[in-house]
């Protein structure tokens, strides 16, 4: 009787394990069902600060009456600036760079002038919009005998927006949020239903110029990659 009663109880003890062992690779093969999404967050934000290079050129055959002649436009843009609510601890000044044309050795033509000297000041300042308005009424200076240095990439205006780290939790609550909608659109696709997260990972945020002609309007972009599980 008790052999018999003994068999019993192994034979339970290994359909109980058995039946363990089956769920068990059940949950596993659960576990293995993921689908893998990207989300992405995008905000068109206004640049922050602004760094504008001023540059213009003057020309003439002595040094000393060019420098002074640098200074004396340079003091008239200092003034233009400071007027117009540009601070002092804003504008900074470069050193001249002055080229003797006469030294030229690929010049087939000889120079009216020797020397032609390159002057900047350069505005550094977080009052954009001032300083757009400022871009616009450089007509001003050029009544004043100011010659200005175009198309030059050496003294591009750049705009640039630091204020990142005030919009990056909201943007990656957004771009999770978007991945979890694609998440469970394949999922119902897949007649599936869309798990926990498995694994997340955070994108680099990208800062860029939304077109060529507003550099002071930019775009913020992010991804981030979620990993689900599906289940049935």
């Amino acid at each position: 009787m008790s052999r018999i009663f003994a068999a019993i109880v192994l034979a339970l003890g290994i359909s109980v394990l058995g039946a363990f062992i089956y769920r068990a690779q059940i949950d596993a093969k659960d576990r293995d069902r993921v689908v893998q999404v990207r989300g992405l967050a995008e905000r068109e934000v206004n640049a922050d600060f602004v760094i504008w290079p001023v540059a213009f050129m003057d020309v003439g055959n002595d040094l000393s009456t060019l420098y002074e002649s640098l200074l004396e436009k340079s003091n008239i843009i200092q003034k233009f600036l400071e007027d117009n609510g540009i601070a002092k601890d804003e504008i900074s000044l470069s050193s001249p760079d002055i080229v003797d044309t006469e030294g030229e050795i690929y010049s087939e033509h000889k120079a009216p002038f020797r020397y032609k000297a390159t002057y900047v000041v350069t505005v550094a300042s977080s009052k954009v919009e001032l300083v757009r308005s400022l871009m616009g009424k450089q007509a001003e200076l050029l009544k004043q005998g100011i010659a200005f240095v175009d198309n030059d990439y050496r003294y591009r205006k750049i705009f640039s927006f630091n204020a990142l780290n005030e919009i990056k939790p909201a943007m990656i609550e957004e771009a999770t949020r978007n991945a979890r909608v694609a998440g469970e659109k394949f999922a119902k696709d897949s007649e599936s239903k869309l798990g926990k997260i498995k694994t997340a990972s955070q994108g680099l945020f990208s800062i860029s110029d939304r077109d060529e002609n507003t550099p002071y309007i930019k775009i913020v972009r992010v991804v981030t990659n979620v990993e689900y599980f599906l289940e049935d």
